[in-house]
């Protein structure tokens, strides 16, 4: 056969050949009777399928492949209630800027609106794709075989590029098995290289002015900044001219903790530091961050950013961000790299001996100083069920320097991206937008997947863990070496410490045991009965030898830490807080 003549194949067959031709090496999912006939394809394909035992564990490892290769996660799902369990783990990809395509099957297309076994139309016909629209880039449903492959190629396209996200594809079930004839050259290919959008000349060269006048500047980022150029250009800028560099919770880890110029993340969760130099800053470059209410202090001018007077420079590659939170004095909707490129390039023109503030590097140096040995201190106590900055600590310690910490809410979010002093080769990965209690446990098989070499840790509460206790099965079944390890307070920590300094009581925050007492599950006991490896901590001395043990462990492992429930420090404000008293909006 030439390469020009027709080939008839199944839709199935040829959504999979599509995925082979733009580079697919896994797809992540669960079987259903819509999706069979894409699974059969898969069978003869030398693209992994990975079965999860819950869609949003899927999506969440979709997600978690997606931020560790650089690739688009893809997600196969099955119609009604596979899509619907997916869609959390979909929306939390989706508002941390993370490219998947989710194909989804659907009931057949000549039963559309008849309620065919599944179908979502309780009140609309037809209406399982719009379950999707809130948080997908587009959503596109098949009507013809033959269109697969175009729509294929449109969403790779439109998931990765301009500000990355979601899409969804829904494919009636019938088409999966329809022929499909088309000439094999007319398919799509991967398509053409997404140019980023690349600054304004001018604009840039009135940042770099700004920055270069400035007398007490500040650079804030943001997860558009992740990667290895991200780093070393906020770096190379921040050294040239002497800038404090401040985080979003998403930002942590574009500069080492132990940067003489990284001053910690801001808002609520933040530090003195940063809140302070944010609060005083004549001039701040934001790149790539979008001023989460969280980051800001609930936009309250008392706690973090006072903007205006501050004037401020956002670059970011989705307009809807530039003045969303705070008026921009200059707005560039641009690539924050190819900006960071270029900005460089113009502040050393315009500053050719770079420049130098007496006294900055030291009062940062003090500042950190102050905090990790406020941690090391903290983290010093024997007390048991432990602290959880011991347990910040011991990890630390064992932790192999390259690991990947997954994170998911709580402490091990909140108090990691504070605390936690992560080691210039480590990387940090957290649900950031939605913040989706059960991402940890499903994002780190991910994780694993596209970096198996690599050390991987689910930092995670234990709300999570019996949240996603399926993905400790995956991790077993495929032989994913990840280190599940559990700050088990038997309660939803955050939630439940709210509610105690507000309301004076723990109720439906806590894990109840009847009429008394606290249940807290033996996660280790679960995870060994999973076929993973496990230990429980009885006392602190024993979690560096079980977290050492967990390291040297061939397969999965999970170590279950009981700690007592203790707020993350809050130098900053949300105005949650002052809900609860009866206040509303900003003072």
């Amino acid at each position: 056969m030439s390469a020009t003549e027709t080939r008839v194949v199944t839709g199935a067959d040829a959504l999979v050949r599509q995925l082979e031709r733009f580079g697919v090496d896994v797809v992540f999912g669960l079987c259903g009777h819509t999706v069979i006939a894409a699974l059969d394809a898969l069978a003869r394909s030398r693209i992994r399928f990975v079965t999860t035992h819950h869609e949003q564990t899927a999506a969440h490892a979709a997600d978690g492949y997606a931020r560790q290769s650089g690739k688009v996660g893809v997600v196969l799902v099955h119609v009604g209630p596979g899509l619907t369990n997916a869609l959390t783990g979909v929306a939390n990809a989706a508002l941390d800027s993370v490219p998947l395509v989710v194909v989804a099957g659907d009931v057949p297309s000549y039963y559309y609106g008849r309620h065919p076994h599944q179908e979502v139309n309780l009140h609309a016909d037809a209406s399982q794709a719009e379950v999707y629209r809130p948080v997908a880039k587009r959503v596109w449903r098949v009507e013809r075989a033959d269109d697969l492959p175009r729509v294929l190629e449109r969403a790779f396209w439109t998931a990765a590029s301009g500000r990355p996200g979601a899409v969804l594809v829904d494919v009636p079930m019938d088409l999966f098995s329809r022929p499909v004839s088309l000439p094999e050259e007319s398919w799509p290919g991967p398509g053409a290289t997404y140019a980023r959008p690349a600054p304004d000349a001018a604009a840039v060269r009135e940042a770099a002015e700004e920055l270069v006048r400035a007398e007490r500047p500040l650079v804030v980022v943001g997860g558009g900044v992740r990667g290895e150029e991200g780093r070393r250009l906020v770096s190379e800028l921040a050294l040239w001219l002497d800038l404090p560099v401040a985080h979003s919770l998403m930002g942590k880890g574009v500069l080492p903790d132990d940067h003489p110029l990284n001053v910690g993340m801001t808002g609520f969760w933040g530090t003195e530091l940063a809140n302070g130099l944010a609060r005083e800053a004549d001039v701040a470059l934001a790149l790539g961050t979008r001023f989460a209410e969280t980051d800001a202090s609930s936009w309250d001018p008392r706690f973090t950013w006072r903007i205006p007077p501050t004037r401020l420079v956002h670059v970011d590659l989705d307009p809807a961000e530039l003045g969303r939170n705070f008026p921009a004095h200059l707005a560039i909707q641009a690539d924050a790299l190819l900006t960071l490129r270029a900005l460089l390039a113009e502040v050393r023109r315009l500053c050719p001996e770079g420049r130098s503030r007496p006294g900055l590097r030291e009062a940062v140096r003090k500042a950190r100083h102050a905090l990790w040995s406020e941690v090391e201190a903290n983290g010093a106590s024997d007390a048991f069920p432990l602290r959880p900055e011991r347990i910040l600590r011991d990890l630390r310690r064992q932790a192999p320097p390259e690991t990947v910490l997954v994170t998911d809410v709580g402490w091990n979010k909140n108090g990691v991206a504070q605390r936690y002093r992560l080691p210039d080769e480590g990387r940090f990965l957290t649900p950031g937008g939605l913040a989706t209690m059960g991402f940890g446990p499903g994002a780190a098989l991910g994780v694993q997947i596209a970096d198996p070499g690599r050390p991987v840790v689910a930092l995670v509460g234990d709300g999570a863990m019996l949240n996603q206790l399926g993905a400790i099965a995956t991790a077993v079944e495929y032989e994913l070496p990840v280190r599940f390890v559990v700050m088990n307070n038997g309660a939803f920590g955050t939630i439940a410490d709210l509610q105690r300094s507000h309301y004076g009581h723990e109720y439906g925050t806590t894990f109840p045991r009847g009429r008394e007492g606290a249940y807290q599950a033996d996660l280790a006991a679960v995870a060994r009965a999973l076929g993973a490896g496990a230990r429980r901590v009885e006392r602190a001395q024993e979690l560096e030898g079980a977290l050492s043990e967990a390291f040297a462990h061939p397969g999965p492992f999970l170590v279950d830490v009981p700690m007592v429930n203790e707020p993350v420090p809050t130098p900053g404000h949300w105005n949650i807080r002052d809900i609860y008293r009866g206040r509303f909006g900003p003072s």
